[in-house]
């Protein structure tokens, strides 16, 4: 490349960057045991790979989906450790997360589809 060339984050793959998120979280919501406990560990690679990604909307999009995702686990830990040990209790926790992360996910998911995309050119770092 040259020293005038940049690189370019196509719409198309920023668009599905944006949507990785979400899809992790409808999939982790719905198999919850044990893809929700990969998926804790996978959406934290995944934000740090995308809340900085040259398309700001990426990392818009990822950083709401994070904060429903770790907001209503998070309250799991806090909720959770007051429960009796009866499996009816998750199991209502497991339906109410299910009610706030899905909908919502697949809300933000017809969001960025509706949403016009544009490519993105990274210009090369200047050597002297």
């Amino acid at each position: 490349m040259s020293k005038s060339e940049s690189r370019v984050v196509t719409a198309k793959s920023a668009r599905s960057a944006a949507k990785l998120f979400n899809y992790g979280n409808i999939v982790a919501v719905l198999v919850p045991f044990p893809l929700i406990i990969f998926w804790f560990g996978a959406s934290m690679f995944l934000y740090a790979m995308n809340r900085h990604h040259p398309n700001e909307r990426v990392g818009h999009y990822t950083q709401q989906a994070a904060y429903r995702f770790y907001g209503v686990i998070g309250a799991l830990i806090v909720v959770g450790t007051f429960f009796p040990p009866k499996l009816s209790y998750f199991l209502v926790y497991w339906a109410l997360t299910a009610a706030v992360i899905i909908p919502w996910s697949v809300y933000d998911i017809i969001r960025i589809n509706r949403e016009n995309w544009q490519d993105v050119a990274i210009p090369e770092e200047q050597t002297p």
